[in-house]
């Protein structure tokens, strides 16, 4: 995982500043800004590149054609526009583009974005004015955020959402909260610099990337739950096994596995069974790839949100404007949909330790986790509710990155989608928290009728007395519903216990 850059503030703040430098953010630090956890500061070499390339990019529009500055944009590229209408010009980009449409997106999501453009700018590659950097770090410390609409992008740039974020600055698009910086005089040199980018996309990918991460280690912790409830065997984590085929991500998993139950490198097989269901036996095979996915994924965001990607990249060393593709989020898209592949994989496996719960030739305990009135139904509900749940998860999960487009009089031929894959990621939280969740309830469950008390000074232990204060030990039949909620909730408590420092 990229480390994160955070320092303390002075005591009297309360908060924690994070250093924009247009180098080193990382997701975690993007996900502080966008929940208002961590002030924003423009750092000193970054400001100054964003002063060179401004400088630059204006000698370099008075003497050449720059596309988007002295030029029209898209179809209109070879469309000269005149020195003194270059004002007005710029104005003119961003209220044409600023046609985002759909629901208004959450404040969370606008600031990452925000966040992300602001840090992208200090890379020093967009030529627009300083003034701009300062006013996205006044808005994330202030609160307020523009309004922004969902549907804009193909994965080409966020051209839409970043026109109504321009002309917010600009003082013409509406505002939310408090503290909106003061209006910008954005001109031909700022317009396409500042919509030149993929921010929106980044921020939300970065978002759902930290919570679909935690939850990915969350979803151990209650595999191990439920491994205990079957008297499931250890080998499936020995460490011989994945020794002998050393994928990375399978191997940690088996490894954390070993320390959350407490098995040893090598354990003695157990008596009975031979082998567990794949619930069990497969957890390493099919949790290690969705980790080796986010790794991907992060490493790719950790260059994106750090790039100077504007078209075109002003390079004040040449004294020159390079017209180039870098927006194009191929990278972005992939790592996107490999990663929610990889998760429905994890979650349908979830569903599979679900059932296993449920049937007595595993647990010793009536069919359901049923009390012992005739024909009860226990927690039957859940293997139903979590399909479902399951259902919309494998339907988020279908590749974005298959999208196309023909754009802009045939100009712009293909498109990423990784916009379209950014949402369907965010969307993927709360279906797969809840499928977890299921499990959650059932182990629980289980574990309270068998009578098994894990020893308390192991991670599984730990996990046990924080789930069992929350979740109502009444087998009777009754609803489901609120056990569920409650067990998604506590998810992100496990995920303390995966990462070794729960409280």
């Amino acid at each position: 995982m990229i480390s994160s850059r955070i320092v303390d503030m002075p005591r009297t703040s309360g908060s924690a500043l994070v250093v924009l430098d247009g180098v080193g953010l990382g997701v975690a630090d993007v996900v502080r800004l966008a929940d208002g956890d961590a002030r924003p500061v423009p750092g000193s070499e970054g400001m100054r590149r964003v002063e060179g390339s401004w400088d630059a990019a204006r000698q370099i529009a008075a003497t050449g054609r720059v596309y988007g500055r002295s030029t029209g944009v898209g179809a209109n590229r070879n469309e000269d526009v005149p020195t003194e209408a270059a004002t007005e010009h710029g104005l003119r980009l961003l209220r044409s583009h600023a046609g985002a449409i759909g629901e208004e997106l959450p404040a969370r999501e606008v600031r990452a974005m925000l966040a992300v453009r602001a840090n992208q700018l200090l890379a020093g590659g967009a030529g627009l004015r300083p003034a701009v950097v300062t006013a996205l770090c006044q808005a994330l410390e202030s609160g307020a955020h523009p309004v922004v609409n969902e549907f804009g992008s193909v994965g080409t740039g966020d051209i839409a959402a970043l026109a109504q974020a321009g002309l917010a600055l600009a003082g013409e698009h509406p505002w939310r909260g408090t503290g909106a910086p003061e209006p910008q005089p954005l001109d031909n040199n700022d317009a396409l610099a500042f919509i030149s980018s993929n921010a929106l996309t980044l921020g939300q990918a970065a978002l759902a990337l930290h919570e679909l991460r935690g939850l990915l280690e969350a979803t151990q912790v209650v595999g191990a739950l439920s491994l205990l409830a079957v008297d499931g065997s250890h080998e499936a984590y020995a460490a011989p096994v994945h020794a002998a085929r050393p994928h990375r991500g399978s191997s940690e998993v088996a490894r954390r596995m070993r320390e959350l139950i407490g098995a040893a490198d090598r354990p003695t097989p157990p008596l009975g069974r031979i082998q567990d269901p794949y619930g069990f036996r497969c957890l390493p095979q099919i949790h290690g790839p969705a980790h080796d996915a986010a790794d991907a994924l992060e490493e790719v965001l950790a260059i994106e949100i750090n790039a100077a990607a504007e078209n075109p990249l002003i390079c004040p060393e040449d004294l020159a404007a390079y017209h180039h593709g870098g927006f194009y989020q191929a990278q972005l898209a992939l790592s996107l949909d490999h990663f929610r592949l990889a998760l429905t994989q994890v979650a349908r496996l979830s569903t599979s330790r679900l059932s296993t719960l449920n049937e007595p030739a595993f647990t010793r305990l009536r069919p359901f986790l049923a009390d012992p009135e005739p024909a009860s139904s226990g927690v039957m509900i859940l293997e139903y509710a979590a399909g479902a749940a399951l259902g919309d998860l494998r339907a988020f999960s279908a590749p974005a990155s298959l999208g196309h487009a023909v754009l802009s009089r045939g100009v712009e031929e293909q498109a990423s989608f990784a916009s379209l894959a950014a949402r369907q990621t965010l969307r993927a939280c709360g279906a797969y928290r809840l499928v977890v969740g299921c499990e959650l309830v059932a182990a629980v469950r289980a574990l309270r009728q068998r009578g098994h008390v894990p020893d308390p000074d192991l991670p599984v232990g730990r996990a046990l007395q924080l789930a069992e204060p929350v979740l109502d030990e009444d087998p009777a039949d009754r609803p489901l519903t609120q056990d569920v909620t409650a067990a998604a909730a506590l998810l992100d408590r496990f995920t303390e216990i995966w990462r070794g420092s729960e409280t």
